[in-house]
């Protein structure tokens, strides 16, 4: 379905999407069919399809995406499915990320001409890879340089490694986002150098590596043990601003959600619970800042999480771990196949059997739903439209 254009002269509307992995998005296409299942995500359903079931192209939404290897070439085209993950930023990855629903209801409240900016690369933090300039080099701390020490390690050569890593991605993101806003005619048709661009805001969503990360962050189980985040989010946030001219520039912070809200945690995840919870204020925590308040906001998208891909995905989980169990018992192949379906079919519902196609993907890639990644795309262009009224 190609929606039509727009004929108003209006300035192009830019946006600038960046993060890891799931920013990238690894919801693959086949996890659509899930959304419909929900009679609140329906309609998003709807927007995302055409009138024949095929995902939608959008005539005036363009994005260009930077990803992948560093001599890549960005991939390029009209907004459609297949913008999420790639392994090359040129060839359809068979996914979608934020991008997609952020476009779709950005065109609808915006009623412009859209270019959308990407640029995303998974297994990234804000401490090194992302690091903005103000933020400075990458100091070891103390636990960090003991543990060095007891190992024999090469401290002064261990930093300068750290170092030489700190700003890469930053800078190429800035690099691929400075080369687009020299001249948007060469990714959106509709550009009209009379007319100009306006840049409408910027979505950051990342984080699964910071909050992993032990050695930056010791005490990341006790609260005020991420602080090093928010402040450097604080200068990315600064930085972003500087380097495109635009001080005010509405910024959304995607916080890290996967798993759902923590006060929902069940007992496996219980050991994570004050981890999550500490990482998640400490993303959301620049958008209190005096400075940022007025157009700085943090979207939560644990609200997007879904409970019960989580228990169909609990009882995928049993029937593994009973696959296991029989393998081991020495029993024969038809004997342990004849059990697992007798076992699958006490476990499984018709609709538990739907609900599966709906999980494409790990838990921190939030099980690859189509769902889960839809309404945090809309989400994000409903929290831009709210900063700029």
């Amino acid at each position: 379905m190609v929606l039509a254009s727009f004929s108003a002269a209006n300035p192009l509307k830019v946006y600038i999407l960046a993060g890891q992995s799931n920013m990238e998005g690894h919801a693959k296409l086949s996890s659509f069919d899930h959304i419909g299942m929900d009679p609140k995500t329906a309609p998003i359903l709807k927007e995302m399809r055409g009138a024949s079931g095929e995902p939608v192209e959008l005539e005036d939404v363009w994005i260009t995406y930077r990803t992948g290897k560093e001599e890549d070439q960005p991939g390029i085209g009209k907004l459609t499915s297949g913008f999420g993950a790639r392994r090359v930023s040129t060839e359809d990855g068979g996914k979608i990320g934020p991008e997609f629903t952020f476009g779709i209801y950005t065109r609808k409240l915006a009623n412009e001409p859209i270019l959308i900016i990407k640029t995303a690369w998974g297994g990234k933090s804000i401490n090194t890879d992302f690091r903005p300039p103000s933020a400075g080099s990458y100091e070891f701390n103390k636990k960090q340089l003991e543990t060095f020490k007891k190992q024999g390690k090469d401290i002064a050569k261990m930093k300068a490694e750290r170092n030489a890593e700190v700003g890469r991605y930053f800078r190429m993101m800035m690099e691929h986002v400075r080369s687009v806003l020299a001249d948007p005619g060469k990714i959106h048709p509709g550009y009209n150098a009379k007319d100009g661009y306006e840049l409408g805001g910027f979505v950051w969503f990342q984080g699964w590596n910071d909050m992993v990360d032990s050695g930056t962050y010791p005490d990341r189980g006790k609260k005020g043990g991420y602080d090093q985040y928010s402040e450097v989010m604080a200068h990315f946030i600064r930085d972003v601003r500087s380097e495109l001219n635009s001080p005010n520039l509405p910024f959304v912070i995607g916080v890290m959600g996967a798993g759902g809200p923590t006060d929902l945690y069940g007992p496996r995840q219980q050991r994570y619970k004050n981890t999550h919870q500490y990482f998640r204020d400490s993303m959301a925590a620049p958008a209190s800042l005096p400075e940022f308040r007025e157009n700085v906001t943090a979207v939560l998208t644990e609200k997007y999480w879904d409970p019960e891909l989580d228990a169909v995905d609990q009882k995928r989980g049993e029937l593994r771990s009973k696959e296991k169990e029989l393998k081991e018992s020495g029993l024969s192949k038809k004997e342990i196949s004849e059990q697992l379906k007798s076992i699958e079919d006490k476990l499984f519902t018709a609709r538990d059997r739907e609900l599966l196609k709906g999980i494409t993907n790990a838990d921190y890639h939030y099980k690859g739903s189509a769902k889960i990644m839809a309404q945090i795309g809309k989400a994000f262009a409903e929290a831009l439209e709210g900063l700029k009224k």
